[in-house]
This record gives C-alpha cells, sequence and structure tokens, in this order.
C-alpha cells in the first residue's frame, strides 16, 4: 500500500481506477448541524479582498484582460497568483486572475468576434497559422452543414447549437489525480493504449490515436503543476494536496477548453475523506479546513472564459456553469453528507452569494435533517442553490454521477455528454399551421406541409400535422448534432477531460427542447376555446383570437398537463428512432437558461396568446402569471414530467416564492421550504431553482444596480449576479410568477 495511503480502508480502488470505491470504503457520515462551521479566515479574506475590486472593475469593462499572445493548453501559461503570500490553493488560468485566454481551435470567427467586442486583436502569427494551416471545429461543421440545416439554423427551429463555440458538458474525474497521482494514470492509459489492438478500423484507429492524446496530456497537466512548484506525480499526503491536485485536474480542463459548461463534478464528500484523516492525525483545524474549502472555491469563482456577444445573449450573465454536486445517497441507503458538504455551502455565507460554482444538492428524502435544514436555510438566505432529485437519478446513475451545466446527470468518469442545445417546439407549431414557412423571415423551411386555412384551427388537424413536422423536425435534429460533434472530435478534443476519464466511455448525445409551456396552452387554447388566425397577405397566420377560456399548464390540471407530458414522449421517441454519432444514448432536457428570451424573440404570436418576440417561460416553467391555483399546484403540474423514460437529460424548473408565503419566521420558512422540497421530490420530479425574493426587491435592483452588488438569482439551470442580465432579461425575470401563497 502506497503510503499515502496510510489510514485509509483498502478495497477494490487500490488495485485499479476506482473512486467510488475509495469513498464508499473511507467517508464519514455528518448527521449533526453547522454549529462546526468557522467564520472566513484573515487569509481568505485578504485574498477575497483582492479578488473583489478585481470583480468590480472587470463588471465595469466586461473583460479585464485578454491574451492574445497564446492559445489555449494545458501547459502554455506562466504560473499566475492573486496573492501569493495568502494563498493557501494556487493556480489561475493563465499569469493574471481574469485574464481570459483565446481558443481557435473551436473556431477563428469566435476569436474575431470576441477580441473585437472588446477591442482587442490577434496576434499575427497565430491569426496566420488558424487561417492557412488550422483547421476550426466551426469550419468543419459549416463545410458538411446541408441547407436545411443553415436554414432550421438561422431562423431559430435550432438554436443554440454548439456549432460556434465549445460543447462543453464533460466532466473529468479530477479527483483520480489525488487518489493516484499523476503517473499512475499515465500508467493506466498507456496499458490501454497497448491493449486496443485489431483490425483497423476506423473507430479503433481514432480511439488510439484520442488515447495517446490523453497521455500527452496527463504529462502536461504534471508540468503546469510543477510551475507551482508541485510534484503531482504521485498521490496527495495531505487534504491540502488533495484539494491542490483535484484542483490543477479542473485548472488544465479550463486552460485547454472554451466549453459551454465546464462542470466540477462530485468532490466534497471525497475531499472530506482526506479532511477527517487530517483532522484526526492533528494535522489540521477546522478552521484551516474551512480556509481550505474557501481558497478552493475562489479560484473556481474566478474561472473565465472569452465568449461572443452572440454567446452572452444566449446565455447571459457570464456563466462557466462550475457545477459541484452535494449529497444524495449511497447505493447502500448512508447518505453521502460529510463535513464537507456543510463547509462548501458556508462559502456562500463566508464569500458572499455568488453564481460559481453552481452549487447542486443531490436530494433525497433520506437526507439527514439537519442537513436539509441547513439546505433550506441557505437558499432562503442567498438563492445561489439548487436541488436535484436523487431518488430518481440513483437507479439510473448509480451513487458517483454528477450533474453537468445545469441539471445533467452522468456517471463520473464513465460517462461523457455530446451537448445539443435545443429545438423551439413552438417554432415548430407554427410551421404545422403555416405549411412549413417561418412566420417571421416568410421563407419556406420544411417542404411537404400546406397552409391551414380553417377559420377556426381545429384539435386533431392540428395535432396530427404538430406530430409529423416533429418527425421531420427530429431527424433534422439528430443529423446536425452528428456533425457537430463529428467536428468537434477531429478538431477540437477534450484530451485533457477524457484523460480523466475510462478509456472506454459511455457517451449520451444532450437533445432539448424550449417553448414547452407555450405549446402546451396553444394545443389547450385550440382543444378547448375557439382560436381563429389573423393571416398576413401571403395566409400566414401572424396573430391569433381566442374566444373562450382554456385550462392552462402549471395549474395542476390534468388536461393540459398530459397534453404536455404527451408532446415531451412523442418528441423523444422520434428522436431514438435514427442512430447516433459513436453509437451516444438518445437523451432530452427540458431548458433553456437565459435564452428563452433569445428564442421568444425569434418567435412570432401563438395560439396560447403570447405575442410575437415575447419571451418563452424558462425550462419547463408555466407561463409568466398562468399558475395562478398558488405554489404547490405548479410543483404539481412540472412534477408530472416524466425523467425516468423520457427526459434523462433533465427537467428544470425554476420557483420563485415571496418570503411571507413560507412563513413568518426562519425556523418557519426552513421547514415550510423542506416539505416542499420532500413533497415535490417525493412525487418524482426532477429539479428545482428555489428563489425566496419579492418583485420588488428586483425591480429595485434593476433601478439602482449599486445597492445590490451581490444579489444572486437562480434563473434556469444555474444561478447569475442579477446585474450582469441583460435589461431584457432582468425585465424577463421581474415578469415571472412569484408566488404569494403555497
Amino acid at each position: 500500500m502506497k503510503e499515502e495511503w496510510e489510514g485509509f480502508i483498502q478495497g477494490n480502488w487500490c488495485n485499479s481506477i476506482d473512486v467510488r470505491d475509495f469513498i464508499q470504503k473511507n467517508y464519514t457520515l455528518y448527521d449533526g448541524d453547522e454549529s462546526f462551521l468557522q467564520p472566513i479566515s484573515k487569509k481568505t479574506n485578504k485574498v477575497w479582498t483582492k479578488c473583489s475590486k478585481l470583480l468590480k472593475k472587470e463588471l465595469k469593462k466586461g473583460v479585464l484582460d485578454i491574451d492574445t499572445e497564446h492559445v489555449s493548453g494545458i501547459n502554455i501559461y506562466d504560473a499566475g497568483y492573486i496573492d501569493k503570500a495568502n494563498e493557501v490553493i494556487v493556480g489561475l488560468q493563465t499569469d493574471k486572475p481574469l485574464k481570459r485566454i483565446v481558443n481557435p481551435y473551436g473556431g477563428i470567427r469566435m476569436v474575431y468576434n470576441s477580441l473585437g467586442a472588446y477591442h482587442y486583436e490577434l496576434n499575427p502569427i497565430i491569426d496566420k497559422f488558424f487561417n492557412e494551416f488550422r483547421k476550426t471545429h466551426n469550419q468543419g461543421v459549416f463545410d458538411v452543414y446541408t441547407k436545411d440545416m443553415r436554414k432550421a439554423r438561422t431562423v431559430g427551429l435550432l438554436t443554440g447549437l454548439p456549432d460556434a463555440y465549445g460543447r462543453g458538458r464533460i466532466i473529468g474525474d479530477y479527483r483520480r489525480v489525488a487518489l493516484y497521482g499523476i503517473d499512475y494514470l499515465k500508467e493506466e492509459k498507456q496499458k490501454d493504449h497497448d491493449n486496443l489492438t485489431g483490425k483497423m478500423t476506423e473507430d479503433l484507429i481514432r480511439l488510439r490515436e484520442e488515447v495517446a492524446e490523453q497521455y500527452r496530456a496527463l504529462e502536461d497537466i504534471k508540468q503546469m503543476a510543477q510551475k507551482y512548484g508541485y510534484d503531482i506525480s504521485r498521490p496527495a499526503k495531505t487534504a491540502k494536496e488533495a484539494i491542490q491536485w483535484t484542483y490543477f485536474g479542473y485548472l488544465a480542463a479550463i486552460k485547454e477548453n472554451n466549453g459551454a459548461a465546464m462542470s466540477l463534478g462530485r468532490t466534497s464528500t471525497f475531499l472530506d475523506i482526506y479532511i477527517e484523516r487530517d483532522l484526526k492525525r492533528g494535522l489540521l483545524t477546522e478552521k484551516e479546513a474551512q480556509e481550505l474549502i474557501d481558497q478552493y472555491v475562489i479560484k473556481l469563482r474566478m474561472a473565465r472564459h472569452l465568449r461572443t456577444p452572440e454567446y452572452d445573449e444566449l446565455f447571459s450573465g457570464d456563466p462557466t456553469w462550475v457545477t459541484e454536486s452535494i449529497g444524495g445517497v449511497g447505493l447502500d441507503g448512508r447518505p453521502l453528507v460529510t463535513k464537507n458538504s456543510y463547509r462548501i455551502l458556508h462559502t456562500l455565507i463566508n464569500l458572499g452569494p455568488a453564481p460559481e460554482p453552481n452549487l447542486t444538492i443531490l436530494w433525497s428524502n433520506e437526507l439527514p435533517e439537519n442537513f436539509k435544514k441547513y439546505c433550506a436555510k441557505i437558499s432562503i438566505q442567498t438563492d445561489s442553490i439548487q436541488y436535484e432529485n436523487d431518488d430518481i437519478m440513483r437507479p439510473i446513475y448509480g451513487d458517483d454521477y454528477a450533474i453537468a451545466c445545469c441539471v445533467s446527470a452522468m456517471r463520473v468518469g464513465y460517462q461523457m455528454q455530446y451537448f445539443g442545445a435545443r429545438c423551439n417546439l413552438a417554432k415548430a407549431l407554427l410551421y404545422a399551421i403555416n405549411g412549413g414557412i417561418d412566420e417571421m423571415k416568410g421563407i419556406k423551411v420544411l417542404d411537404g406541409y400546406d397552409i391551414m386555412t380553417d377559420e377556426v384551427l381545429d384539435y386533431d388537424k392540428v395535432l396530427k400535422v404538430y406530430y409529423k413536422v416533429l418527425e421531420d423536425v427530429a431527424s433534422l435534429y439528430v443529423d446536425t448534432m452528428n456533425i457537430i460533434h463529428y467536428m468537434h472530435d477531429k478538431y477540437a478534443y477534450e484530451r485533457g477531460q477524457m484523460a480523466l476519464h475510462n478509456t472506454k466511455v459511455e457517451r449520451l448525445m444532450a437533445f432539448g427542447v424550449a417553448g414547452l409551456s407555450v405549446v402546451a396552452d396553444s394545443l389547450s387554447a385550440i382543444k378547448y376555446a375557439k382560436v381563429k388566425p389573423i393571416r398576413n397577405e401571403q395566409g400566414i397566420s401572424v396573430d391569433f383570437e381566442i374566444e373562450g377560456d382554456y385550462p392552462k399548464y402549471g395549474n395542476d390540471d390534468d388536461r393540459v398537463d398530459k397534453i404536455a407530458t404527451s408532446l415531451l414522449e412523442k418528441f423523444y421517441s422520434e428522436l431514438c428512432r435514427h442512430k447516433l454519432y459513436r453509437g451516444a444514448k438518445h437523451t432530452l432536457s427540458v431548458l433553456t437558461i437565459t435564452s428563452n428570451v433569445v428564442y421568444g424573440e425569434k418567435t412570432g404570436s401563438t395560439p396560447d396568446g403570447r405575442k410575437g418576440g415575447m419571451p418563452f417561460a424558462p425550462g419547463a416553467n408555466p407561463m409568466h402569471e398562468r399558475d395562478t391555483n398558488g405554489a404547490l399546484a405548479s410543483l404539481n403540474s412540472v412534477a408530472k414530467l416524466d425523467y425516468t423514460n423520457c427526459c434523462r437529460d433533465g427537467i428544470s424548473n425554476t420557483f420563485s416564492i415571496i418570503p411571507d408565503a413560507l412563513g413568518n419566521d426562519e425556523k418557519s420558512r426552513v421547514d415550510n421550504l423542506v416539505e416542499i422540497l420532500d413533497g415535490y421530490f417525493g412525487q418524482g420530479a426532477h429539479h428545482l431553482n428555489v428563489n425566496v425574493l419579492t418583485r420588488e426587491t428586483l425591480i429595485d435592483a434593476m433601478e439602482h444596480p449599486d445597492k445590490y452588488p451581490l444579489l444572486t438569482i437562480r434563473v434556469s439551470g444555474y444561478a447569475v449576479r442579477f446585474n450582469r442580465l441583460t435589461k431584457k432579461q432582468q425585465q424577463e425575470v421581474i415578469s415571472r410568477t412569484f408566488h404569494a401563497r403555497r
């Protein structure tokens, strides 16, 4: 047994890479309260004070600085520090805090647009190289796109596609660096490479090349850490080293890749094992343990990527989605809650509320009551954490999965994801009514459809044609995704992240939908009221007149809720009819991030009464102010959407409730929020963002941003600083339902 593992219970993890086995045999369940937690240390306060000043400068400028002399890479940059004398966890993406990296491998056009927005110019040598000698992912995609794909992208039928930015949503098992050290990981990759033999098919050739790249990436990670004076060739000996080693693994990922979501994984319980060992040995105090976690989180909060203005329109708030998954229950029934589960949440108190890391509670009715109450308390105080249902994810993914981006689960180190943005379901419905012609641009997007001329829309007729549209769109969507990920693997392969996966990895392909509640309400209006199209000179329906009322999604009414569930089942089944690149498995999400505003802008008036250009509801939420039967009725409607058999990529629900609706004091509010979470997830619901605040607070923050520098809210699968949203997005958030009663 290695000397670094002294004091740990042995198991299968000693003989092969098996982080889960290490955790299960060595973690210490904590079911006490938060009384052990410590305030911010002097060192951390000094580091965070410097960071806070830099963050204020960045907010005014848009970006603080950009390195235009280098291109992204694991071991490209010199060591960088914030306050070297007081940092206990070190490492920055470049040589200075908040300096952003140029990543041309995804697309040189993206680089030009990003630099131009902030008045920077690229080093001419890099410019020449990526124009004359090096093809990019974006160029590869557009070389292969068909005319139909380009049209679907242009009109916003398929939107937010990662063809012009890094796909992200790949979670390296960064814990492996701490537990095993880089040299052992290299040895295992070399063995895998040696064993990849047989007939040299395209698949085998590609995998052998990828593993060779992974091997080199591991060496680069080791060399990068040496610049900071650390030898990560061996396993970590102490808690400080375990945190530092793990962070170096993650740091390599964000140095090399500008992914849409660079999630962290599930590290807090793993790291608690090292902290507990050091506490017992007298090598660490509780105050020092909190200091390590606080500074670990500071580094995660300082992660940045260079994005285009178009990207910022879709995903406002400058997010990196550094998602850390906390809690959950083991397959043996033991909760995976440790003292470190508390410590990482406590950073929201010591450092103040913040969007990053995207702290995600894996909720189960079996979690310790003290921990449930602490989570609820932090939610009420900070609006900075989200919840996902461990009881429905654990049977699918086991007990060592993590959340990528916002709501998407995958088994850490064993699975990866091909991310794919959204299909605009509301626009697809208008195509069914308008003969495949885009209501905004007036161009023919889908062939084989006739314009409906009925004075009053007929539900059965509309539904039949709409389902045929969804069949065609699903086929186009799959083909588009296959192209994107073929080219991303070819020209922008994430070698550092994939080096921290098993060589033979299972792939998931994440499709998504936007506008679910718009379509559910539209079909409900057509079925239960009278909907008369208002047509232009070309016969295109540009608005709708509604006579009578109709059941609205979000009020626990099966008449409309079943429309929503059936629609998702139909679209998912159509996706599954088509073969995916590299044998990936189909998954589907109901998620829009802040792009529900942009999707709405690209979509004309719909039969539910929503006017053209108006935002969609976020994710699986009911449309704004239509869920009028109270908070529980709204939650019940969303809970009916099927995660297990349909939407395994996630069902995002953003829930806002005023404090008084939860109770008159902290204890009653905490108890009532825990009761709501238990009840909601007990129905099989998947996800919940929780905001406990008033509309008036947000209005005041929009008008007086300087009064609310730390105001953080959950928006749709992630959190943002409210003052980083665009004006339109702030107004959209303010227009959402704020439940005044349970």
